[in-house]
């Protein structure tokens, strides 16, 4: 059975590569190994063949290094996002299985921080909180398309000179729906910010 986008995407690894391809637009091969030097190259050509074969990357071109062909990827339009069957069409135990594994890689993004031998979580923006928020639909909507129009301003920054690469990741839980018997409070809403 073929992986889901979800599946895909909510890999460490994957995540990463998709990561630095939203920001970067194109990469080598040896582009992402030296971004991510703590990942081996054999596995990066892994992952990288996993996501081409998916069709969530696609090849702009190669290049000829060395007596070899390099291929120069790009992120195929919508690959960072998971589908309607990936957030609908799925069991409850699949559902949080994905959630945990979200979870799991801020875990190890967090703890690969504190891990540092020295670092300042007040200087370095290290910021994790919950927000409850009473919005109806449309409001929570226009909430969203401000948060990812602020976030696109910045998208395209390459990084270097003062610049470092801070993960802000989203979780959004709805309170539990209601019946109309019982006494709702409205929408809630929690918003967990990790910036690395």
């Amino acid at each position: 059975m073929p992986d889901s986008n979800a599946d895909l995407i909510l890999h460490p690894i994957r995540m990463r590569i998709i990561q630095s391809l939203a920001r970067g637009g194109k990469r080598t091969t040896g582009q992402l190994v030296q971004e991510m030097s703590d990942i081996p190259q054999a596995t990066m050509y892994r992952h990288l063949n996993k996501l081409l074969k998916a069709g969530l990357l696609q090849v702009a071109g190669e290049n000829k290094v060395r007596g070899t062909v390099e291929k120069v990827y790009y992120l195929a339009q919508g690959s960072e996002d998971l589908t309607p069957p990936d957030v609908t069409e799925q069991s409850s135990e699949e559902h949080l299985t994905l959630f945990m594994r979200f979870v799991s890689s801020l875990i190890g993004d967090f703890s690969q921080y504190v891990g540092q031998d020295k670092y300042d979580m007040r200087q370095d923006g290290i910021s994790f909180r919950q927000v409850h928020l009473h919005l109806n639909d449309e409001e929570y909507a226009d909430l969203l398309g401000e948060i990812r129009q602020a976030m696109h301003k910045y998208s395209g920054n390459e990084e270097g000179g003062e610049r470092r690469r801070r993960m802000i990741s989203t979780i959004v839980i709805p309170e539990l729906q209601r019946s109309e018997e019982s006494d709702g409070e409205g929408g809630l809403s929690n918003d967990n910010h990790n910036n690395e």
